[in-house]
């Protein structure tokens, strides 16, 4: 479903900065990949990069075939079949809870309001907020918020969800309910790429786990060999500090 080749971005601030050195992954339709490490270590940037929102200096990204770096490449349409959770919740605060999630099925799929509002309804109730719909987001909690962007995302019908640290502006009572929309989705077979610090759903969920390191992939395994035989000392020195 998605392969990355060598990928390579830099940063100019002011002196030139690695973010991301020969990076290489693929994730399988239906699998689950967590991407751990240290801040800045080019977790979020390898996400970014998956759907050009960072666009890399080097290297390839293929979706579902369709290699995301080609000029030629509308990415617009790969972008509509890759969903994309981020720290913050970016909803628009001006319109309802149905209205988010009708916006973009209306616009970019060309769906009907009525369709899109049903299709909408559906999602608030596979999240369990749907009797939110009507509300505004400043009338929410920052885990109902979350869980409507998520909502969002799966409204467009994408082929992968990509999740950049969903939980981490969250309130810790928060942070499960928000795991629980998540797991569900595992469950339902969502090809998925999560950046986190949530080792319990790394341990729970995830069909391999990547770790990452100045912006290299130092070490990736499942989560039983990740966290009970790691290989790599720096991935060693990395658990013994969090876990």
């Amino acid at each position: 479903m998605i392969r990355a080749e060598n990928l390579s971005k830099y940063f100019y601030v002011p002196h030139k900065m690695v973010a991301l050195n020969n990076v290489s992954a693929t994730i399988k339709p239906g699998e689950v990949v967590v991407v751990i490490g240290p801040s800045g270590s080019g977790k979020s940037t390898f996400l970014r990069c998956l759907n050009r929102l960072e666009y890399a200096d080097k290297g390839h990204v293929y979706i579902d075939g369709v290699d995301v770096l080609a000029p030629k490449t509308d990415i617009n349409k790969v972008r509509a079949e890759v969903g994309m959770c981020f720290q913050s919740f970016n909803l628009f605060p001006h319109k309802t809870v149905l209205e988010n999630l009708i916006m973009a099925q209306h616009v970019v799929l060309k769906r009907s309001k009525k369709d899109a509002a049903e299709r909408g309804m559906v999602l608030l109730k596979k999240v369990g907020i749907h009797e939110k719909s009507h509300v505004y987001p400043d009338q929410l909690s920052g885990g109902q918020q979350q869980r409507v962007a998520i909502a969002r995302a799966l409204a467009m019908d994408p082929k992968v969800m990509l999740f950049d640290e969903p939980t981490s502006a969250l309130d810790p009572e928060m942070i499960g309910e928000v795991l629980d929309v998540m797991k569900a989705l595992a469950r339902d077979g969502m090809t998925m790429v999560v950046v986190t610090h949530e080792m319990g759903f790394a341990r729970e969920v995830a069909d391999r786990v990547l770790f990452m390191d100045k912006g290299e992939i130092v070490e990736e395994g499942t989560p039983e060999h990740f966290f009970t035989n790691p290989q790599s000392d720096r991935t060693k020195l990395f658990l013994s500090q969090i876990l």
